[in-house]
């Protein structure tokens, strides 16, 4: 089986899973009232400028003020027809990088970033409105990264009304093919911007190409009329929802089935499809098995495992996935597996396994920012470069702009994964309200040794000198059970020094582990 597109849509969220043969490769979640921003174009205002910082915060009606940076800032690039393109044809950013992303973003937190021709404060002033793109969605306690470079992208063409050249999505290899779409674009009469031909576009003539452009050209029109008549804050366009995104970013010939399990879902994306890609309109199909469609595919059993820290590979050995505030962790260990010959090919057997799954767990789990991944130590250097082929190689499929460094001595590859929206651990999960987000409790040994000094507190302050002093401790369960069996000896120890009986209860109810109450009695 190839590659196919599954949907669920259900009352409160509709999932999107990619799979590459029975393997999940990609998964895309919308929940009702929260859809993604990314590509909104907003009227804003500005609330604050901070030379320091080269940037400004706008109010663009969201909870948290969105933040510019001066070099994602042009105040009137477009009014003039001379000034040089953004970027050198071949360093256009590829439009097709990521399902959703705007192709004006640049590459990351610490990437390099667009150089403002003038410092920030003589272009942007407290009050000012302004028309931005949401770049970024909004991550943990920081707001939605906006642009003022805007770009709007269509089936075959991604419009950049700011720039000033023709590009080719780098993803189309053929020369020929590149100069021939270039070809059609340059020969139209577009008017005043850049475009970018995305990847799908592959072998279509101009007409369709010029479609298009005309579509997007006054698409981009009514976004200035609007911006001229709205209030600020305010919102000047919504990017479509999740299934018009697939349709138009991901639908393409090398998907062999594109399966919906609902009636209404189906009708709407055959409508997108029939619209779009019209060829590939067969290919849209209605499930109709009793069975969910996410657990008959086997895609349920592989976002659990997605949400996991340990991954098994079959070989016997696995890579374990942490994160930090900074950046994401892949260590690869040999587990279970121990070779059949010399230890460097063992090695050399995980390494190349680890590279291709732990490159599936980055896509599917959406993981961007800096990415370290810690392979076993090789002394080999072809055996070292083979590595890092892999894991060059199976990147080549992630539609994420990524940056990755030679392996280094140690085994370490480094890399950058663009971060446009949450990751899916931060959009399915909490922090557990027991360990409260660390990863670990404490032990029963450390919790039993914390009582043992609060009761002794306890009854120097409270319990009175004298034969049938009491204090009782209310603990959880699994603690009690420890303090009556492997505890009892120091329990016993303790309430020989105190001179004071100690009673130890389960708690009942919700109470968390590291919990306790002590009164005297």
């Amino acid at each position: 089986m190839g590659k196919r597109i599954v949907v669920n849509a259900g009352v409160t969220e509709t999932r999107l899973a990619v799979q590459d043969g029975t393997q999940l490769v990609e998964l895309y979640v919308e929940r009702a009232g929260r859809r993604s921003i990314v590509g909104n174009i907003y009227k804003g205002v500005v609330t604050n400028v901070l030379p320091g910082m080269q940037a400004a915060f706008v109010d663009i009606g969201l909870q948290k003020d969105a933040f510019l940076y001066a070099g994602d800032y042009t105040a009137s690039r477009d009014e003039d027809p001379l000034a040089p393109p953004l970027y050198a044809e071949d360093d256009a950013p590829d439009p097709d990088e990521a399902e959703g992303e705007r192709a004006a973003e640049p590459n990351l937190e610490r990437e390099h970033r667009r150089e403002a021709p003038v410092p920030i404060e003589e272009m942007l002033r407290k009050g000012q409105e302004v028309l931005v793109q949401v770049s970024k969605e909004s991550l943990g306690t920081k707001g939605a990264r906006i642009t003022s470079f805007v770009s709007i992208p269509g089936r075959y063409i991604v419009y950049m009304p700011q720039s000033g050249h023709v590009g080719v999505s780098r993803r189309i290899h053929d020369d020929g093919e590149r100069e021939r779409l270039r070809g059609i674009v340059k020969a139209l009469p577009p008017p005043p911007g850049g475009f970018i031909v995305r990847t799908v576009a592959e072998g279509k003539d101009a007409a369709e190409l010029e479609a298009d452009i005309q579509f997007l050209t006054r698409l981009w029109s009514q976004v200035q009329s609007r911006f001229e008549s709205a209030r600020a804050p305010s919102l000047l366009h919504e990017e479509m929802d999740l299934t018009f995104r697939v349709v138009r970013d991901l639908f393409s010939p090398d998907v062999d089935e594109f399966l919906v399990d609902t009636r209404a879902a189906y009708e709407k994306c055959l409508h997108f499809a029939e619209s779009l890609v019209p060829q590939l309109a067969s290919r849209v199909k209605l499930w109709e098995e009793p069975a969910p469609i996410f657990e008959a595919t086997g895609i349920e059993k592989e976002i659990d495992k997605a949400l996991r820290r340990r991954v098994w590979l079959k070989s016997g050995g696995y890579i374990v996935i942490d994160h930090t505030e900074a950046l994401v962790a892949i260590d690869v260990n040999t587990g279970k597996y121990v070779g059949k010959r010399d230890f460097e090919e063992t090695v050399l057997k995980i390494n190349l396994e680890a590279a291709a799954e732990a490159v599936r767990q980055i896509r599917l789990r959406d993981l961007g920012g800096i990415i370290i991944i810690d392979f076993i130590d090789m002394e080999v250097l072809e055996h070292r470069e083979q590595v890092y082929k892999a894991v060059k190689r199976a990147l080549a499929e992630d539609k994420a702009r990524t940056n990755v460094l030679q392996i280094s001595e140690l085994g370490l590859v480094e890399m950058t994964r663009k971060r446009v929206r949450q990751d899916l651990r931060a959009l399915l999960t909490q922090h557990c309200p027991t360990c409260r987000g660390n990863g670990v409790v404490k032990s029963s040994e450390t919790l039993a040794t914390e009582i043992y000094r609060a009761v002794q507190a306890k009854a120097a302050a409270e319990a009175p000198p004298g034969e049938g002093r009491e204090i009782v401790a209310r603990v959880h369960p699994d603690l009690a059970g420890y303090l009556d069996g492997e505890g009892r000896a120091d329990l016993e120890r303790l309430e020989a020094a105190l001179e004071v009986k100690i009673t130890v209860q389960a708690a009942s109810g919700q109470t968390q582990r590291e919990e306790y109450e002590l009164r005297v009695r």
